[in-house]
């Protein structure tokens, strides 16, 4: 995929942000480029993309490897302690912190990381997110490890945009009661829902590169 298109894509996605109520120029646009090649990363970056997120150690680590650009990369899959440390000199924001023991590998690696608490929006223990009601629990320990807790970051429980937004406001509920600044929520689907309900961040990859490719890694645990 070329600049021109990824930069015609993300016009439409600032035109739902706006659709919907938002500032474009308030709420940030994470590319999610997992299960794309490296080079639609550098053609984003051509585009004017700037923030980039990932699923996949191994697949960070090795498009890092091959592109020579100003870019920030977002850790936004769940993480194994194990993984930690070869993407800790690439990652700028680890979305996806759900327990003390990997933000302990976090500061052991990469101190004063700034990090987002993952919140579990459903019943299934599968998903990745802390409960709810152990949020606070969990940012002071975050804290106390002197990590940069910046904000809270949760997937929408499935179902139509009233499912969405009744999950995305217990974030925002959960955010201002903590004075946390960043709420990462919303994907190409659901972002509309997001930002009625206050969302700073969205992590959009289906709406600016299409459907992506299945990969090796869509069967490795990362």
């Amino acid at each position: 995929m070329d600049a021109s298109t990824i930069r015609a894509n993300a016009e439409r996605v600032r035109d739902r942000i706006s659709n919907a109520g938002g500032d474009p120029s308030a709420i940030g646009l994470v590319a999610v480029t997992k299960g794309h090649p490296a080079e639609t990363v550098r053609a984003a970056v051509d585009a004017g993309l700037t923030d980039f997120g990932e699923n996949y150690a191994q697949e960070l680590v090795a498009k890092a490897d091959i592109i020579d650009m100003d870019l920030r990369w977002h850790y936004i899959g769940r993480l194994q302690r194990n993984k930690v440390r070869s993407v800790a000199p690439l990652v700028d924001l680890w979305q996806s912190v759900d327990r003390l023991r990997t933000g302990e590998e976090i500061a052991r690696r990469q101190p004063q990381a700034s990090v987002l608490v993952q919140i579990n929006l459903t019943d299934d223990p599968g998903r990745g997110g802390t409960k709810p009601g152990l949020a606070a629990g969990l940012v002071e320990g975050l804290r106390d490890l002197g990590l940069d807790v910046r904000g809270l970051m949760a997937v929408a429980p499935i179902g139509d945009e009233a499912t969405a937004r009744a999950g995305f406001r217990i974030v925002r509920e959960l955010a201002d009661r903590m004075a946390l600044a960043e709420r990462s929520i919303g994907m190409s689907e659901d972002l509309e829902a997001a930002v009625r309900e206050g969302t700073t961040m969205v992590r959009v990859g289906s709406a600016l590169f299409g459907p992506r490719p299945r990969l090796a890694s869509d069967n490795v645990e990362n």
